[in-house]
Formats: C-alpha cells, sequence, structure tokens
C-alpha cells in the first residue's frame, strides 16, 4: 500500500543517530554531515519505489555530495517479517550497486521513528545548521522510473540548500512503500 508521508516542517532539527554501516563501521550523523547540508533517506531494498529509482538516486546523490551535501541511506524494516531487507542482504545491495554514501541497518527502528520516516524512499534534505528544508520526493516516478527528463526535485531543492540555505516553499512528497514496522 502506497504511504505519503507529511510535508516539510521547516527548520525541523535533524536527530542524532549512531547505526551500522553495511561498510563495517558505526556511522553518525556528524560523520555525514555536509558542509552545505545533509540528506538522511529512508530506502529498503525489496520496495519497488525504490528500486525503481536506485539508479536515480545513486546518481543525485553522488552529484549533491560534490556540491558539499552530506548523504546517507537509512533502512528500518523488519528484516524478520522481510528478509530481503536484512543487513546482510543490504551490504549485498550497497556493494553491487556502489552506494556512494553509508548505508546504514536501524534494526530497532528508533530513528526512524525519531525523524518519524513514513515511507520508502521518504528524503530529509538538512541544511548546514541541521534545520529541514525539503522532505519531498526524488521526482514524478512511482513503481515505475519515469522517463530521463523528469526534473529532478530532490537534486533541484538541495543544490538550492546548499546554493542559499533555504529550500523550496512548494514541495511534492515522496510516496511509495509504508515502513514495515516490527510489532510491539
Amino acid at each position: 500500500m502506497a504511504v505519503t508521508p507529511p510535508v516539510c516542517d521547516f527548520g525541523w532539527k535533524a536527530p542524532e543517530f549512531t547505526l551500522p554501516s553495511t561498510d563495517g563501521r558505526q556511522v553518525s550523523l556528524g560523520d555525514v554531515a555536509g558542509t552545505k547540508g545533509t540528506l538522511v533517506m529512508f530506502i529498503c531494498n525489496h520496495c519497488p519505489y525504490v528500486l525503481a529509482v536506485l539508479d536515480r538516486i545513486i546518481r543525485d546523490a553522488s552529484e549533491l555530495m560534490e556540491m558539499g551535501i552530506g548523504v546517507v541511506a537509512i533502512s528500518a524494516n523488519d528484516a524478520e517479517t522481510y528478509p530481503q531487507d536484512s543487513f546482510d542482504n543490504m551490504r549485498v545491495m550497497a556493494e553491487a550497486r556502489g552506494f556512494p554514501f553509508p548505508y546504514l541497518y536501524d534494526e530497532s527502528q528508533a530513528v526512524a521513528r525519531a525523524y518519524d520516516a513514513a515511507c520508502t524512499p521518504d528524503f530529509f534534505g538538512f541544511d548546514a545548521g541541521g534545520g529541514l528544508q525539503y522532505r519531498g520526493r526524488l521526482d514524478a516516478s512511482t513503481k515505475a522510473a519515469g522517463p530521463a527528463d523528469l526534473r529532478r526535485d530532490l537534486f533541484e531543492a538541495m543544490k538550492q540548500v546548499a546554493e542559499t540555505g533555504q529550500g523550496p516553499k512548494d514541495q511534492i512528497p515522496s510516496m511509495g512503500c509504508s515502513i514495515k514496522w516490527k510489532e510491539t
């Protein structure tokens, strides 16, 4: 079932975290923060919305990193119910796809809850001071990648944040599969 997260709460501060990375390190928000801002992405291995645009996510992340935007991806799905999203499978995907950013595992789901992540993909774009400036979509793709010439909403928004410290006032929410929460 498709889920749409809430709109951007401008200035909301990025919650701190330290999580295991697929490359064997413990990675914190401070480790990935960029001089011009930070992009925190909630993704997973199995979601068709993520898989449809993963090449675009990697492309945009690489270009944003060159502009001084730090980038990190976090998977918080319940791997017992969705074994494709296990930490071992995350390692395989990150290596096979050549992720230029750390891919972190939020096994307890505490970080996803602190961010109020709703779906995969869910994008949180912060300014250099850690204030939220973008919570929108990558582009107009859905479960299938749209045309190659789609407007790059996330890239353009984070480029604006890098240049001005401000995100666009008009943002279209991301859409994707719900976070697979553990039963409590």
